[in-house]
This record gives structure tokens, sequence and C-alpha cells, in this order.
């Protein structure tokens, strides 16, 4: 669907000045729309996760360690896919009112692709370097989106999530070093002119959603307060847009349709997209951290 054709359906949750301005700006802030009873349940499961993983000494696939992560200190960077460990964070990405906003940005019919748990921890959160998130998981139109809960309070001190508005209609830059290695950031050189100076970050109080496109360019500092910002994200798509790759963080939930219909013809977008790493080879997707910051020097996957 275009976005004329999204805007015509009446709007569930946002404003049509709200949706409006996601489609002008690549992103849309809507503060404290989660109820407090869905917040208590998510702060539950993230300490059930937590507690998950004290024991661990190595990030796996599910949990995403910081060094210096230990059992009296746990410090996760990630969680993959909270969504299968937990039910309710199921119940939540499915069946809640997050469905219905993302339904009043791709319209309609709405695919479900997977859900991050992102910790920002007191005293040294790590970053989260610029990027666009389409490039990981190339799709045969844009209509794709993430949304992020805020689950505390987020004020500017936190390292809150930036993002460059109307970036969403520029470039896709590609997320490979001079190498050929696949890097999951921007180079500098192409940041140069990308409008960094532009940025907004995006704060507000606990149940508050962050949506971003899955082209806006988007990155978050170094959170060296004496407050954590965990964010439950959870990425979707139009149910006409389809992956031409394999989908990075797949798990059994990835496409199922948690709103309407399936679509019965994929909608083409003609404007290209770069192709990540064949997710499928060598050790395949790991987290954005683990290529952001260079922790993995072994063979990393051939492209597509």
């Amino acid at each position: 669907m275009t976005p004329e054709d999204i805007l015509s359906h009446p709007p569930r949750v946002l404003t049509q000045a709200q949706r409006e301005h996601f489609f002008r700006e690549g992103y849309v802030l809507a503060e404290s729309v989660i109820p407090e009873t869905w917040l208590a349940r998510l702060r539950a499961a993230r300490d059930e996760l937590v507690e998950r993983s004290r024991h661990l000494t190595d990030t796996d696939s599910v949990f995403d360690l910081e060094p210096g992560h230990r059992p009296e200190a746990p410090r996760l960077r990630r969680v993959t896919n909270p969504s299968v460990q937990n039910p309710d964070v199921w119940e939540f990405a499915s069946q809640s009112i997050l469905a219905d906003i993302v339904a009043d940005l791709v319209g309609p019919n709405v695919k479900f692709l997977d859900t991050m748990l992102n910790f920002k921890w007191p005293g040294g959160g790590e970053e989260v370097k610029w990027h666009q998130d389409v490039p990981y998981f190339p799709h045969t139109n844009y209509a794709l989106l993430t949304a992020g809960v805020f689950l505390e309070d987020v004020g500017p001190e936190q390292a809150p999530m930036a993002v460059v508005p109307g970036s969403h209609e520029g470039p896709i830059h590609d997320l490979y070093d001079e190498n050929g290695d696949w890097t999951g950031t921007i180079a500098d050189m192409a940041l140069a002119g990308a409008g960094l100076e532009k940025a907004v970050h995006l704060t507000g109080p606990a149940g508050s959603v962050q949506v971003h496109s899955c082209r806006t360019l988007h990155g978050s500092a170094r959170n060296d307060s004496d407050k954590g910002r965990p964010v439950l994200l959870a990425t979707y798509s139009a149910a006409d847009a389809f992956p031409y790759v394999p989908y990075p963080a797949w798990s059994e939930q990835t496409f199922t349709i948690v709103r309407g219909e399936p679509a019965r013809m994929a909608h083409l977008d003609p404007r290209p997209c770069p192709i990540p790493p064949n997710w499928r080879l060598g050790k395949g997707y790991q987290s954005i951290f683990t290529w952001q910051q260079r922790e993995d020097t072994a063979r990393r996957p051939d492209r597509a």
C-alpha cells in the first residue's frame, strides 16, 4: 500500500497528524500510550530474562552480554526474540495496542517479524552506531517499521535513540567497510553529508512508543548516566512486503499476521536496497553490537 492508501483508513490509536508526521519525517513518538497494566507485565518479563542470564559467561543466540557481565551484576545488551522466551511479550507484540499503532502506519494487514529487548545499563551501556534497518532484511517494499516501547522514563541523559528527520527519503547506505566486511554501521565518509546535525533525540515517560521507518537513519550514544534505559523493540511489516533474503532474526513467530489478512500479492517498490551477508553461511546473524563493536574477527558471512 502507498502512504496515501494507508492514510485513507481511519486511525485506530494515533492521530491523523501523527500518522502524517511519520510519513513526512520517518518517525513518530506517541507518549504514554501503553497502559500501566501492560508495563507491569513487560517489566516482570524483563526481570525474569535478566535473572535467566545471570549464570551465562558468553553471548549466545538469545542473550547478548556486555563485557563485564557477571552473576552478581548482570549486564545484558540485548535479548533476541524475547517474544519466544516469554509468553507475555508475545501476547503484547501480537494482541495489544502496539499492533494497532503499527496498523495505523503500514495499513490494516500487519505482519510480525521479530522482537528485541535492548538494555542501556547505567554507567556505560553501549552505543548503537548510526545505521538504517532495512539493509539487514531487504523486502519487496519499505512498509517496514520498528516500534520501541519505553519500559522506564527516558530522559536526554540516558542516551535516547536519535533519528535524522527525513532521512527515510534519502539513500540507503551500505553497511560494509572498505574491505567488503559487514559492519552493521554506516562509514564515516557517508555520514559526513547525512544530516546528523538535524538529529532528534526521542525522550518521554514510561509507556511511550517511538516508531521509525526501516529507511530512517538512527543510532544512540553510550549511556553514562546513573539510570538504565530498557526498551522493548518490535519489528513489523505490511502484509504485502516479502523478504528476498533469509530473515536474520527468524523465529517460529516470524511472518505471523497479527492484524487483518495475509496478502495475496506482493507490493513492489522500485527503489533499490543493498544486500546483506547471506545469514545462512558462516556463523549466521549476530547482534548489531557484535558487528558494530568488531567483537568477532572470525570469518564473516559472504554476501548473498
